[in-house]
């Protein structure tokens, strides 16, 4: 009868129905258990992790039979009949791996002992016995014979091409390793493995304080580390320690390539704050931020703002400036700061995860215009490429001369001696900053993917010159020159505010409590507003309703006036409608009923008082209705004697 086939791996439903010494005999209690020993993450030697997931319906763990207690591991053979420490299948594979993770003086000592066997076996083959040549072999070596003789013993019944593994040293500790309880084990690693970063030192001597009140033995700090070192995965210190963004920096980051783009058709924006100190035109020392839009093929700044604060009306500026020097890009990367995914630039994009998306918002610039939207991933620098230039920018630009003393240093740390000594007026700045541009698109020797020893401008210029760039007509311009909001007309008036302002014109009479678009100028609120429907048609324009002096009478002549022009042009539009009578429409009904007249019974004469020539002077009367003929001829008026 066959040996049953040896085990090594079994469930925890398993474990707890063998009802094995030293284990709970409860499944749910069995992985409490394992959670608690962390089985899960347990390795050996050559770091293979001793659980694995079960193969079948149903899936879970199966742990090695290695993580047993002694105890169990003996009734488990006894229950059994087997032997379940068993090695791998192929024990020369499993020696190699082994082997592999050994360091080269290993390695060289495994190889010499090769040689001395394969010399052996040479002098046997040349006649010697086995005694006589591995004598031989000792005394040209300087080993001892019986050295030589165990290492015989090792490669016994091993394959030649499989010695090196077999007679590679394994060096042991020189005694066993120091144990420590579970508990006290937990406490140590929840302690370490914190955000906060304690040193192993001190959660060390917080868990021996904890260890001693409950009268537990503490093994050495060097024995924790090294217990620390084996057991827990060096990846998950660094997550529990250092976060997940330094996790995702411990892996190969993404490279991608620009040889499929070309000039304008992908263009990248950003902010950027100087570290320098501005005193602005009111006095205010600030430091000032740039929006800027870069080429992402080239790497070319191609427009840029400076104002005090990132805003979406300096990114519709900026954008502006993009439209109207170089033309429209056919997509954008950008992040979801509030000066990007404002509706004034983003509105209608389904993308857009930063405010409500509501189907009456205002369409963005950028959605209006048909260029794709691609949002860049929070708090990754290297996902932008606008990032590098920034950098070049403070240190060409924020440390050049000219802003020497009023350079304040990226960090509080990084304060230079002359911190706070000056601060350069705003004109200066935005005239060195735009110096600086200029320099960093025309130096030289770049080492991008793109420019390859040439200029940002000399590498945009190429590309430019032979790629498809769609141009910006005046109907785009004013979309990215006006910015966008969503106002109701009022119902009574027509008319509109906004910010304080009121804006009105004739055409607003036909809107009455509409819903509409404003696209305004936020620079400059004293111009005209256009009103567009919520499908994007234009309306008309409205113009500023300013207020006046109380007893202003040129300007309360002017509102008479545009009040009487108004109305003038509304009758005349009445007038234009060629309305009928309401007699003449009720004389159209249909079957319409003609007045019936009472016929008078007693005739009341008559008499004229006055000048009798003035009543006989004839009179041509003009012609009579039928009825009022038949009513006069009724009184059977009398003529007054002379």
């Amino acid at each position: 009868m066959a040996a049953p086939a040896a085990r090594e791996w079994f469930t925890a439903a398993e474990l707890a129905d063998l009802a094995l010494p030293g284990l709970p005999a409860d499944k749910r209690a069995m992985n409490r258990f394992a959670d608690e020993r962390r089985w899960k993450i347990q390795a050996d030697k050559a770091g293979n992790y001793l659980a694995r997931p079960r193969a079948g319906r149903g899936g879970g763990l199966e742990f090695h039979v290695s993580l047993l207690p002694g105890p169990a591991r003996i009734e488990l053979a006894r229950k059994l009949g087997e032997t379940v420490l068993v090695e791998a299948e192929d024990p020369a594979a499993s020696s190699w791996t082994w082997y592999e993770l050994q360091g080269d003086k290993v390695k060289a000592a495994a190889e010499q002992r090769a040689a001395i066997v394969a010399q052996i076996e040479l002098l046997e083959q040349s006649g010697l016995s086995r005694t006589m040549a591995v004598n031989a072999a000792a005394i040209e070596h300087g080993k001892s014979a019986q050295t030589i003789w165990n290492w015989l013993k090792l490669i016994d019944g091993v394959a030649p091409h499989n010695r090196l593994p077999a007679l590679a040293p394994r060096v042991r500790g020189g005694g066993r390793e120091a144990e420590i309880d579970d508990e006290i084990w937990r406490i140590f690693l929840s302690d370490y493995l914190r955000p906060e970063q304690p040193t192993l030192t001190s959660c060390y001597d917080r868990t021996a304080e904890i260890a001693k009140e409950r009268g537990l033995d503490m093994p050495s700090e060097r024995s924790v580390r090294r217990k620390l070192d084996r057991e827990v995965d060096p990846r998950v210190q660094l997550l529990r320690r250092k976060g997940e963004e330094a996790l995702r920096r411990s892996i190969p980051a993404q490279k991608r390539t620009v040889a499929e783009l070309h000039a304008l058709e992908l263009v990248n924006i950003d902010g950027h704050k100087f570290d320098v100190f501005v005193r602005t035109g009111e006095g205010r020392v600030i430091r000032p931020i740039m929006v800027a839009i870069q080429d992402v093929y080239s790497r070319k700044f191609l427009a840029w703002r400076i104002g005090g604060e990132e805003s979406a009306v300096q990114t519709r500026l900026c954008f502006a400036d993009l439209f109207q020097n170089f033309g429209i890009p056919k997509a954008c990367l950008l992040d979801n700061g509030r000066a990007f995914a404002s509706k004034w630039i983003t509105g209608g994009a389904n993308s857009r995860f930063r405010f409500k998306i509501r189907e009456e918002d205002p369409t963005g610039l950028l959605t209006g215009l048909g260029i794709q939207i691609h949002w860049a991933t929070p708090y990754r620098g290297q996902s932008k490429p606008i990032e590098r230039g920034f950098r070049d920018l403070c240190d060409r630009i924020a440390k050049h001369p000219a802003f020497a003393g009023a350079y304040v240093g990226n960090n509080p740390m990084a304060k230079p001696e002359n911190y706070g000594s000056r601060a350069i007026d705003w004109a200066e700045f935005v005239a060195q900053v735009d110096k600086g541009m200029a320099d960093h698109n025309a130096r030289l020797s770049r080492r991008t993917e793109s420019a390859r020893g040439r200029s940002f401008d000399e590498t945009f210029a190429e590309s430019y010159a032979r790629s498809p760039i769609g141009k910006a007509t005046p109907e785009q311009m004013r979309l990215a020159l006006l910015a966008g909001e969503q106002k109701r007309i009022d119902r009574q008036t027509g008319e509109i505010r906004l910010f304080g302002n009121r804006y009105w014109s004739p055409e607003c009479g036909r809107l009455h409590g509409q819903q509409v678009t404003v696209r305004f100028d936020p620079d400059n609120l004293l111009r005209d507003v256009h009103l567009y429907d919520l499908q994007g048609r234009y309306l008309c324009a409205a113009q500023l309703l300013g207020d006046v002096h109380f007893l202003d009478a040129a300007e309360a002549k002017a509102t008479a006036k545009r009040v009487a022009e108004y109305r003038r042009r509304i009758r005349d539009a009445v007038e234009a409608q060629d309305l009928l009578t309401a007699a003449q429409v009720a004389s159209l009904q249909v079957d319409a009923p003609m007045p019936v007249l009472p016929e008078p019974q007693v005739i009341r004469p008559v008499r004229h008082r006055g000048q009798s020539a003035a009543a006989l002077k004839p009179v041509t009367a003009p012609a009579q209705p039928e009825h009022e003929s038949r009513v006069f001829a009724a009184l059977k008026l009398v003529r007054p004697s002379e």
